[in-house]
């Protein structure tokens, strides 16, 4: 493997998606030849310190210098003389590819952009953006999409790519596949008031297109008819104000525990506390639609059935009828209150689509095998 510069603005201790994928994917590399450059935060020394690979922790953008993601080039610059780079991957189109095409012109090593969802949104929100996206886009020795949707996405908007652009699906860490002591699930549902409770479960950004108000309205009757549910929600967001004012007005404070945000790290005992998993993920006007959406490879990695809405990437991640359930949000909103109790409700079936999530993880979602796709670029 050729010595790999991982670039991201996303990255733990920072909760999210992308964050996880870039860590995993890291994680995956040898530690020996993979160093990760991301943004300084609170806790950035803790975590750090955790990994095998090399991180280099820097403040990207000049704060008053125009253009400001020129500090950042200079600091790549550096890396790569210091580090004896040979490959750059990225984890975001704008401002990094920038970077990533001087460096290229500099010192001829190649670079792999690897696209999420919303940054593909970003980079093509206007015909200004769109030109400077195309002109990095043009010298990158390969695209990489988190799933076909997005690539097809792509593909409908800027043509001439296709020969260069590949699918590498993110993975679930296979420490999910095992659970954890009985100790650790029998203290969250006394923490938690969970005895003799049916559990479902919700991970997610607070923000558009994830469904949170569509999922509170399903839920408000699917308790109704079964008041032994409780609904456990983790994550944070700008719709937090909204969901939590709807449980409020509806009364429904004593059968969600909200949680909070949580460090990815700790997420895998809750997946275990819960009979379910539920995220109505949905087109809208600002996200347009879900790239892949990784809570839903881990709900099942972790042996729990999965209820998701259609959007984007979303039925590569969950295969509707076998691994889980896929709903249109806006039209299903019946449907899905059914689902819910009858999965709720029908171990044999819960515990079939469960069974058959699973096994397809252990087959298809390995990172070595995803990660094989790169050799052209990054083996030797």
């Amino acid at each position: 493997m050729k010595k790999t510069l991982i670039i991201t603005l996303e990255y733990p201790p920072k909760v999210g998606g992308i964050a996880t994928y870039v860590h995993q994917m890291a994680e995956a590399f040898d530690p020996e030849k993979t160093v990760v450059y991301a943004p300084k935060m609170l806790g950035t020394e803790e975590w750090d310190n955790t990994v095998k690979y090399k991180v280099i922790r820097k403040k990207p953008y000049f704060s008053y210098f125009w253009p400001r993601w020129l500090k950042m080039f200079f600091q790549i610059k550096k890396i790569v003389k210091e580090e004896k780079i040979e490959v750059i991957i990225l984890h975001h189109v704008l401002p990094v590819a920038y970077v990533a095409k001087m460096i290229k012109k500099i010192f001829k090593i190649p670079f792999i952009v690897c696209f999420h969802g919303t940054d593909f949104v970003f980079a093509m929100k206007n015909n200004w953006k769109k030109r400077r996206t195309l002109g990095v886009l043009k010298t990158a020795d390969l695209l990489v999409f988190n799933s076909e949707s997005l690539k097809r996405r792509f593909a409908e908007k800027v043509e001439g790519f296709s020969e260069k652009s590949i699918v590498l699906y993110p993975c679930p860490s296979f420490e999910m596949l095992n659970a954890p002591e009985p100790e650790v699930l029998t203290n969250i549902k006394k923490n938690f008031a969970l005895e003799g409770k049916k559990v479902v479960l919700t991970i997610s950004r607070f923000d558009e297109g994830k469904g949170l108000p569509h999922l509170a309205m399903v839920m408000k009757e699917v308790v109704e008819k079964r008041p032994n549910i409780v609904w456990m929600i983790i994550g944070d967001g700008k719709k937090k104000d909204e969901l939590m004012d709807y449980i409020q007005k509806n009364k429904m404070q004593n059968v969600v525990r909200y949680l909070g945000e949580i460090p990815h790290k700790d997420l895998k005992q809750y997946y275990y506390s819960a009979d379910l998993f539920a995220l109505l993920t949905h087109p809208d006007k600002v996200r347009e639609e879900e790239g892949l959406g990784m809570v839903f490879l881990e709900a099942q990695a972790c042996g729990i059935p999965v209820i998701a809405g259609r959007s984007g990437g979303v039925e590569e991640a969950v295969l509707n009828g076998h691994t889980g359930l896929v709903f249109e949000v806006y039209q299903e909103k019946l449907a899905i209150e059914k689902a819910i109790l009858n999965l709720l409700e029908n171990k044999e079936y819960a515990g079939r689509l469960a069974e058959n999530g699973k096994q397809r993880i252990i087959s298809d979602f390995k990172w070595k095998n995803q990660l094989a796709k790169l050799d052209i670029i990054l083996k030797n």
